[in-house]
Order: structure tokens, then C-alpha cells, then sequence
């Protein structure tokens, strides 16, 4: 973190040892079921004869069978929200602060496969599993992209250092960093992708929350007004009287903080939670969380600050001392068997009911 977070590319080779065999999420025919379903959101890119196409799952099976052995790549994102081995393996990042972290996208390659020389926003770390995937990168401040593609492709890539990865192996890459990625023969890879909202979206974001909770008293007035020769002309008592209402709205440090919990661990538009069905009853999901313990949804976006803790866009004020499993929930992603405080218990099994968190099997 020191030498390279958000300064220089890191290869680590061996980062995961036998991780085809005893790490990996998925094999092949699972990332194919992935591009079926509904509930994922997964991508189909195809190169033939130099001529680059895009498409959005979910795909027919037919059209999966029919893709060949060359030149293409499936990519489905938040694995996390639909295998436990994607949860396990995004966990092993946990070394930074949750909410920078945005999914585990996997990207299953035929040989010749990939998506072009690109750049990205955001950190990434490059897992590879299965098969082999040679990577070209670029510190090159040139990011222009051809026009006319459905991807956004560099339009002169300058490669400067190369590898070829084996399972196991992981590349760190600093945002702006161009890289190409092409599968030598049908593999998996892993992407580790970070959220890095821009101060636009943030702000635009608080001024939404705080819409309502600003509360500035009076009404423009002037008393003083002149008669006027030119009545087209917004008078410049008229800016400065709007410019004061504005510098009339306050804003604490605490709602600050507040709109920040919120904005952070909003779920992407796309996340829907599923209620508990036949929910066990309060006496019951009590006894459960004390023998076996709880573990958040795969969806599920959860943080605290201070105080205050933040899930999926609530917040919610609690005693961090007495209350102190709700920051272990957060920085584990899963309760050990316990016995919570009755005001942390009410507010667990209310996330239960909703689908944010499930009790642990036996």
C-alpha cells in the first residue's frame, strides 16, 4: 500500500497458491450459467477479423454453443452477490476499507479473447485463474479512444512492460494505467474493482439529502427598490439577495458524515433484496444468532462511522460500546455466534426481514 496504491503497477507472482484447485470460485460452465441469468449483469465481447462487437446478457443458450473456440470473452460483474467463493476471495482485499471496494467481476476468455487495450478509472487487481492471459501496460498519458467502437479502445497503445500470467498469479494496476489483457488459451480472470465516485456524483448526492433538512427562514425583500429605466436588467440587489439566502444554508460535520454513509453504501440501482421467506420468529432468529452467528447478503453494503452505521443507504445511531457487534458485522461481513444487546438484536432481525443478512446454517 505504501509503495504502489495508487502510484505504480505490482505484479505478485504465486499471490494465490493452488488457487485452480482450492480458491477459485468457478469453473467455466458456471461463469456460462452466470451469463444466462436475469439477475446478472454480464457482457459478451467478440473480435473477428478486427472488427470489435458488444453484447448485454442474459444470453440464449444457443447463442453460448455457438460462440467457437477464438476471440471472445464473457464478463459478468458482482460475482460476490451470487457465490460464496466470490464473497471468500473478495474478502482476502480486506486490508481496504470496504466501501472502496465495488465487486469481483469475472471474465471467462477463449483463446485470442479480451477487450482491447483500455483504461480504467479506478485500482484494480488482476487474479488469474485457470488457463494463461498475457498482460501489456502502459503508464502512457495519451488516453484517446477510436471513435466508431462500441468499447472504449485505445487508439495508440504504447505497451512498456509484459507478462503472462498463470494461475495464481495478480497484477495491481494504479487508476489510468492502460493495459491489454489476451487470453493464450481459454481462461479465467478475476478482477478486484474499487469504487471512485466523482466529487460530482457525491455532491449532487448530498444536495439530494439535504434537500429537505435545510430550512433557511425569510423571503426576499426590497424595500429600497428605485424605479428603473431598463426593467429587462435583473437588478444587482436582486443577485445579492439570492446569494445571501444561499450562504444562509448551514451544514454540520455530522451531516456531513451522515450523507457520506448513505452515498457509500448505496446499493447499485440494479440490487434488489429478497425478504426472508418463512422468517423465523424473534425468539428463534434470537436463538440462532446465538448459536450459530449471522453473515450479511452478498448484496449487502454495511459501514460505521463513530456512532452511526450505515447499510445499503440506511442510517441508524447506536452505542458503539455496548453495541460493539455491529462494527464486528461490518468489518467481518459475518456475526460469531453471541448473545447481541435487545436493541442490536431488534435492528438485526428487522435486516433479516428484509433480506440484508442471513443466519448462519448449523
Amino acid at each position: 500500500m505504501r509503495s504502489h496504491w495508487q502510484k505504480s503497477p505490482l505484479l505478485v507472482r504465486g499471490a494465490f497458491p493452488d488457487f485452480s484447485r482450492k480458491q477459485e470460485p468457478f469453473v467455466p460452465a458456471d461463469v456460462l450459467a452466470l451469463a444466462r441469468n436475469e439477475d446478472a449483469e454480464s457482457r459478451l465481447v467478440t473480435r473477428d477479423r478486427g472488427k470489435w462487437a458488444l453484447q448485454h446478457g442474459p444470453f440464449r443458450p444457443s447463442l453460448l454453443r455457438s460462440l467457437g473456440s477464438r476471440n471472445w470473452t464473457i464478463l459478468v460483474q458482482d460475482t460476490q452477490h451470487f457465490s460464496q467463493r466470490s464473497e471468500a476471495l473478495l474478502a482476502r482485499f480486506a486490508f481496504i476499507p470496504h466501501v472502496r471496494v465495488d465487486d469481483l467481476m469475472v471474465s471467462l476468455a477463449a483463446e485470442g479473447g479480451g477487450v482491447g487495450a483500455h483504461v480504467d478509472s479506478y485500482d484494480v487487481f488482476l487474479i488469474q485463474g485457470r488457463g494463461r492471459r498475457r498482460w501489456r501496460i502502459s503508464g502512457q498519458p495519451d488516453t484517446e479512444f477510436r471513435p466508431g467502437l462500441p468499447l472504449k479502445i485505445l487508439k495508440d497503445f504504447r505497451p512498456e512492460q509484459e507478462w503472462v500470467l498463470e494461475s495464481g498469479d495478480m497484477l495491481y494496476l494504479p487508476p489510468g494505467y492502460a493495459h491489454d489483457g489476451v487470453a493464450l488459451d481459454e481462461c479465467l480472470t478475476y478482477s478486484v474493482g474499487f469504487r471512485a465516485p466523482t466529487h460530482q456524483d457525491w455532491i449532487e448526492s448530498f444536495l439530494d439529502q439535504r434537500r429537505d433538512a435545510i430550512c433557511v427562514a425569510g423571503q426576499y425583500a426590497d424595500p429600497e427598490l428605485r424605479p428603473t429605466r431598463h426593467p429587462g436588467e435583473i437588478p444587482p440587489g436582486v443577485i445579492s439577495g439570492l446569494d445571501a439566502a444561499l450562504r444562509a444554508a448551514r451544514w454540520s460535520r455530522l451531516d456531513v458524515r451522515l450523507a457520506a454513509g448513505r452515498f457509500l453504501t448505496e446499493p447499485k440501482s440494479h440490487v434488489l433484496f429478497n425478504p426472508a421467506m418463512n422468517s423465523l420468529s424473534a425468539a428463534d432468529f434470537a436463538r440462532n444468532c446465538t448459536k450459530h452467528g449471522l453473515h450479511l447478503d452478498g448484496r449487502t453494503r454495511m459501514a460505521y462511522s463513530e456512532d452511526w452505521v450505515f447499510i445499503n443507504g440506511e442510517s441508524i445511531q447506536f452505542n458503539s460500546t455496548r453495541d460493539a457487534c455491529l462494527q464486528t458485522l461490518a468489518d467481518l461481513r459475518h456475526l460469531p455466534p453471541g448473545k447481541p444487546s435487545r436493541p442490536a438484536l431488534d435492528l438485526l432481525l428487522n435486516w433479516y426481514e428484509c433480506g440484508y443478512l442471513h443466519v448462519q446454517s448449523a
